[in-house]
């Protein structure tokens, strides 16, 4: 699964729109509906954010790994 499709499913999963997730992550909508469309990649900082709003790991949103939890 990639980041795009990734960000979908756990903002839907959480019941947020992207207007809402922007708010919780401090992003801007725009940036969310890029992420969602696949005309941007998040930056470091926008996969940080992302990842503590839901409280899963980067890698998993990166798509790199199937497992969400944090790993310490």
């Amino acid at each position: 699964m990639d980041y795009a499709s990734r960000i979908i499913e756990l903002r839907k999963a959480h019941g947020l729109t992207q207007k809402q997730l922007a708010f919780s992550a401090n992003l801007s909508e725009d940036g969310i509906k890029g992420y969602e469309i696949r005309r941007r990649k998040p930056a470091y900082d926008a996969l940080v954010a992302l990842a503590d709003c839901f409280g899963v790991s980067m890698d998993y949103i990166a798509g790199r790994t199937d497992n969400p939890q944090v790993i310490r």
